[in-house]
């Protein structure tokens, strides 16, 4: 015996490249930790400022929420870089269809109207709606269709696209119950508090669009 100590073995530290992939793949979430993603969250807070640093070469932008628990990578909004030269755009812009854009921002203000009225600290409890809470928030906005089976159909596309987008999470359902859905917080980074206070009168314009819409169907 020589006298010396065992060492304690090192810290494993994050790899850069276990939080940037999932980045680019998609949305970071505080409450949503698995096995594969144990601790993800809290390495991502230690090294957002070298995650910055990184995405930055790519035109991107980290934008990080600790208080609403989420993170995701978004486009710089100048388009070009210091040297003059145009940077291609690494994440692609989805347009939305405008009974789409209309449920966004009628979700955004139901989440700001819970947040409101819950008393509870921001983030820190969910809005789930039913299916049907669903269909009867955009429905009174939709023109009346004589076809009701047709129009549910448009009504759960729509659904189904916010879901696939990422604001909308579905919920295990139990027994004898209606399906239902989680409004995600990152919503609020997309409809920010500026358009939400607009929110009324863009409404008008909406059921303009809608009410044409629902006329070259018909005539169609």
């Amino acid at each position: 015996m020589n006298g010396e100590q065992p060492q304690e073995p090192a810290a494993i530290q994050p790899d850069l490249s276990s939080l940037v992939v999932p980045l680019l793949k998609g949305v970071i979430y505080r409450d949503e930790s698995t096995p594969r993603t144990t601790g993800q969250w809290n390495a991502l807070l230690d090294l957002q400022a070298r995650v910055r640093d990184y995405v930055s070469v790519l035109g991107l932008d980290l934008v990080l929420d600790e208080a609403e628990g989420y993170a995701f990578l978004r486009a710089r909004v100048v388009g070009d870089d210091e040297a003059g030269t145009r940077l291609p755009r690494l994440v692609a812009r989805r347009p939305l269809s405008f009974p789409v854009s209309l449920l966004l921002a009628l979700l955004r203000k139901k989440l700001a109207e819970f947040d409101a009225g819950g008393g509870q600290e921001a983030g820190s409890a969910r809005l789930v709606l039913s299916r049907e809470e669903l269909v009867e928030l955009i429905g009174v906005f939709l023109p009346e269709a004589s076809n009701e089976v047709r129009m549910m159909d448009r009504v759960d596309a729509h659904i189904n696209k916010i879901v696939e987008l990422g604001f909308l999470r579905r919920m295990k359902p139990a027994t004898g119950q209606s399906r239902s859905f989680e409004v995600r917080r990152i919503l609020k980074a997309f409809v920010d508090a500026q358009w939400l206070a607009d929110f009324d009168t863009r409404l008008e314009a909406y059921r303009t669009h809608l009410g044409e819409s629902d006329k070259a169907d018909t005539d169609a």
